[in-house]
């Protein structure tokens, strides 16, 4: 006569469970499904993901049971397959994390930078702008002093002016530009 199957053994089940035994199968289960939920919900702290590691660890238990080599006991290896799991699911999580910060990360700076090379090309055309408004010897000066980088005395020479004209020239360019700048600045403060 046949013994009930919650008679067995662990040892008794592993052995039907490598032949194929299904209802061996579901006797461990059964026989270990509460404890090992309980164990991983206390790593966990979540029922749901809790109950997908164990299912995951016997759903991995009938598939490889064929080539299941027990060094200890059918509970061991069932506790030791849920807390790798459970490892394998944090260490994971922890990946995921990082990456989606780095995506995020990643999404506001890039989003600054292309805003502030934005800004910058905008500046960059309002100076060109009024360099070009300025009247046309003081443009001259200023040009030769600040993009040829030439001294008052090399621009005096080259134009036939005075140093000290030279000088008076680019302070007010320089003033004209900084009050064009100033109200620029003041639409964009964060330049």
């Amino acid at each position: 006569m046949m013994r009930l199957y919650s008679e067995l053994s662990d040892v008794e089940l592993v052995a039907l469970l490598k032949a194929g035994n299904q209802l061996a199968y579901t006797e461990i289960f059964e026989r270990y499904t509460r404890i090992l939920l309980r164990h991983a919900f206390r790593l966990l702290s979540d029922h749901d993901e809790a109950h997908d590691v164990v299912q995951d660890v016997f759903l991995q238990l009938w598939q490889k049971r064929e080539d299941l080599e027990f060094k200890t006991s059918i509970s061991s290896y069932l506790y030791a397959s849920v807390r790798n799991k459970i490892f394998n699911l944090l260490s994971h999580q922890k990946v995921v994390l990082r990456y989606a910060e780095s995506i995020s990360s990643f999404m506001v700076e890039g989003y600054n930078i292309v805003d502030d090379e934005l800004r910058e090309k905008e500046l960059a055309a309002v100076i060109e702008k009024e360099i070009n408004a300025l009247p046309a010897k003081m443009r001259e000066v200023f040009l030769l002093n600040k993009k040829e980088e030439l001294s008052y005395q090399e621009i005096s020479e080259r134009l036939n002016i005075t140093s000290e004209t030279a000088k008076q020239q680019v302070y007010k360019a320089m003033k004209i530009l900084k009050l064009k700048m100033d109200s620029f600045l003041s639409i964009y403060p964060f330049l």
